[in-house]
């Protein structure tokens, strides 16, 4: 299992990815879920993956094989919109698949997700999520965010708190609590968590940390959300007395 998430807001992108990758309690390895392909000045392209981690490999192999040379459906370097993009990795998902999947359902689940973003000079940033059979749904202004993999413990707080006029610290803030919820509930979630703060029009990568377990601004955002929300509890008015 992993989690990661994406958040479009105006202002930009805010990605972040987990990097455990579980195959048995004695089988947990660290696997970066983030791929960055990009032409400086003219656009950045990010997929974050879960799923089968040999199908992911695979897919973003073969994407990144293709990037830079310049064949029409599959460069992702050489599209006209991050639409384009999406649809590029759906189709490499579901070669992928194809060839892979029956030798692989005897052993156990091949499939896979991804979160396919970026910007591409003269269009806004944009955000995809990329499902097992290859089509794919776009963010928009009133669901700003998508996750995939191990999501329900991690979203409850992106609904109460992030909005469209979010900036990007701030929804950085909310991802990685929206981490530190989904780490604390389900063992296969785990750190180094890969985060990317993506300013619009940028169109370059400039903003990208790599956060451990010793990190000391996680520890510290842990602890004191933790504190904070123990206090708040401890404010709210006590439920109303039952009836005799």
């Amino acid at each position: 299992m992993t989690y990661c998430l994406g958040i479009l807001l105006p202002v930009g992108l805010v990605l972040a990815s987990d990097s455990r990758s579980n195959a048995g309690i004695d089988q947990v390895t660290r696997v970066s879920k983030l791929a960055i392909i990009q032409a400086a000045g003219e656009r950045v392209v990010f997929i974050q993956s879960a799923g089968n981690l040999a199908t992911t490999q695979a897919v973003v192999s073969r994407v990144r094989q293709s990037a830079g040379a310049g064949v029409e459906g599959q460069d992702v370097l050489a599209t006209k919109s991050m639409f384009d993009v999406a649809a590029i990795v759906g189709a490499r998902l579901r070669e992928v698949m194809a060839h892979d999947q029956r030798y692989v359902q005897p052993y156990g689940d091949a499939t896979a997700a991804f979160l396919v973003s970026g910007q591409v000079a003269g269009e806004a940033p944009r955000l995809f999520q990329v499902y097992a059979a290859g089509n794919f749904i776009e963010a928009t202004e009133r669901a700003a965010f998508l996750q995939i993999g191990e999501t329900k413990y991690g979203k409850p707080i992106l609904d109460r708190a992030l909005t469209h006029r979010s900036s990007l610290d701030e929804a950085a803030k909310l991802a990685l609590l929206s981490f530190d919820a989904t780490i604390r509930s389900n063992l296969s979630v785990g750190p180094p968590i890969d985060l990317i703060r993506y300013e619009t029009d940028t169109l370059a990568v400039d903003r990208l940390e790599t956060l451990g377990e010793d990190n000391v601004y996680w520890r510290q955002l842990g602890r004191a959300y933790s504190k904070g929300l123990a206090a708040l509890v401890a404010r709210l008015p006590a439920p109303p007395p039952g009836r005799a």
